[in-house]
């Protein structure tokens, strides 16, 4: 004879759980948050003596329902709640924090290029197509977020006020090219659809250059650009291991970005996205922190060490990472997932560097103007940490 003690009352078990904590929680809601995968089934358990079974919530449930409680309000996405509540380290079921991050990355650029290349379309030419659709659309990348360009021509005046001639001159004698290129607001966006859709095979060391050039401040010289342009010329056995003959660079896979991404949501270890999330957090608030300190020096009517770290890195890698996190203004948990795999590929392409070119100098990372405090140690090949 089965017990008549059903799932309701293992319910009304974790609903009195939640109630205990401050939170009042509805057989709805726990229903609900079973069908996402957010929260475990019952268990049933035997009573012993021919009394038959009970069900009863899993061990875990308790934790989890008052987290959920905590965490949920009207409209929040079940994805979202599976990825916060994974970062904070509750037991989410492996399949459903994958799921979260997939749909993170399907996000991206949602449309951009479903059909694929028509019959006999080489991949080149099709990428090269949708690009051109993309500007011919009207739509454009925006490198260059309003608060940067703001604070970047607040430096300027606060200079030229003061007699300092601007944009430093000594920037223009270290920039190796004498006729950079400035690219059109459609050709960064043609830029960067091509890149999303080829991955490595669109990476060149100018179009590196052109991409630092197109975020730097309004008529400055810029050596890390120029740097990279110059790669093959200046170290042409190590660049020709990275930097393939016939385009394309061997450190970043070939093809969609999205699919690469979306691979290392599905192999990446728990431990791995978890640890990449940390750092997308932390890179985030240097980020903002940054551009709150410059501000405020600002403001004051005197410099010091953030403007020197603003300026610093302004044209380098600190500067990419600071336009793309300033840029974003409304950072979901998709949006901080997606930067989380990014992030994930990032660290492969400098081990995979490390592989190609032993010896590279590694210590670089520290300088704040190459790379932002908080990736340095996430970013750094462990080869490169261990001589050291």
């Amino acid at each position: 004879m089965s017990s008549t003690v059903g799932p309701v009352s293992a319910d009304l078990q974790l609903i009195e759980h939640a109630r205990r904590h401050g939170f009042v929680v509805s057989v709805k809601q726990l229903a609900s948050w079973r069908r996402a995968g957010l929260l475990p089934e019952h268990t049933r358990r035997a009573l012993g003596r021919g009394r038959g079974s009970a069900s009863v919530p899993d061990d875990e449930a308790f934790g989890l329902v008052v987290a959920l409680a905590r965490l949920a309000r009207r409209g929040a996405r079940p994805s979202h709640l599976a990825l916060v509540l994974f970062s904070e380290g509750h037991p989410v079921p492996e399949g459903t924090v994958r799921d979260a991050f997939e749909k993170a990355v399907r996000g991206l650029g949602a449309g951009l290029g479903e059909e694929g290349p028509e019959e006999g379309e080489d991949g080149e030419e099709w990428a090269e197509r949708v690009a051109d659709e993309v500007v011919a659309s009207g739509k454009r990348v925006r490198l260059v977020p309003a608060r940067v360009r703001r604070i970047d021509e607040g430096i300027a005046r606060y200079m030229r006020d003061r007699g300092v001639a601007w944009p430093p001159p000594e920037l223009a004698g270290l920039d190796k090219n004498p006729e950079p290129p400035s690219l059109s607001g459609g050709e960064v966006t043609a830029a960067a659809v091509t890149t999303v859709l080829r991955g490595g095979a669109a990476v060149t060391p100018q179009g590196i250059g052109d991409m630092l050039r197109a975020m730097q401040p309004t008529g400055w010289g810029n050596p890390g650009a120029s740097l990279a342009e110059y790669t093959v010329e200046d170290v042409p056995d190590a660049a020709r291991k990275v930097f393939l003959p016939d385009g394309g660079m061997s450190t970043v896979p070939d093809g969609d970005v999205r699919g690469t991404l979306l691979g290392l949501a599905k192999t990446a270890t728990l431990e791995d996205l978890r640890d990449a999330w940390e750092v997308s957090g932390a890179t985030r608030e240097w980020a903002l922190d940054l551009c709150v300190r410059v501000e405020a020096e600002l403001g004051a009517g005197e410099l010091g060490d953030a403007a020197f770290a603003w300026l610093m890195g302004r044209a380098f890698v600190s500067g990419m990472v600071l336009m793309a996190q300033v840029g974003d203004r409304h950072w979901s948990p998709s949006d901080r997932a997606s930067d989380t795999l990014i992030l994930l590929m990032m660290r492969q392409s400098f081990r995979d560097l490390d592989s190609e070119v032993p010896g590279c100098q590694w210590e670089l990372f520290e300088s704040p103007a190459v790379m932002p405090a908080p990736l340095v140690p996430f970013l750094r090949p462990q080869h490169a940490s261990e001589i050291q």
